[in-house]
């Protein structure tokens, strides 16, 4: 299992007329918290998109528990629990700085070859980047 955790100021323009965040910021949070953790694995998106390698989107579930206002730190725990396949199921947990659980959710992407658009298994460089900062 693999567990990182990332900050996220709240910006205003990501808050609604109430002051409370938009929901579909979350999503936001969670890519950039997925993007953060790619790049601290020693992957990037683009660097597995220049090796012919893409990453849809295929599921992404929010689950709302508590509003998070603007200015606020939130954290972001990012979680991977299974090896991937043909695809990767990344899980999120939204903290505020008291440790309040505000939001869960989570993520799956599939492995894509960028020629024929076909899936494809994860790459076994990906695979090996994984394994080595495997909890």
């Amino acid at each position: 299992m693999i567990v990182r955790e990332y900050p996220i100021r709240v910006w205003y323009v990501h808050t609604d007329a109430m002051g409370i965040v938009h929901h579909s910021n979350y999503i936001c949070y969670y890519e950039s918290a997925r993007s953060d953790l790619m790049r601290d694995l020693g992957a990037s998106y683009a660097a597995m998109e220049a090796e012919g390698i893409m990453m849809p989107i295929l599921d992404v579930t929010s689950r709302y528990l508590k509003p998070a206002r603007y200015d606020e730190v939130l954290t972001v725990r990012v979680t991977i629990r299974e090896m991937p396949q043909a695809r990767v199921t990344f899980e999120y947990e939204i903290l505020n700085a008291t440790g309040d659980l505000l939001n869960t959710g989570t993520t799956t992407l599939g492995f894509m070859n960028a020629s024929t658009r076909r899936p494809c298994r994860a790459p076994q460089k990906f695979l090996d980047m994984l394994r080595a900062a495997w909890e």
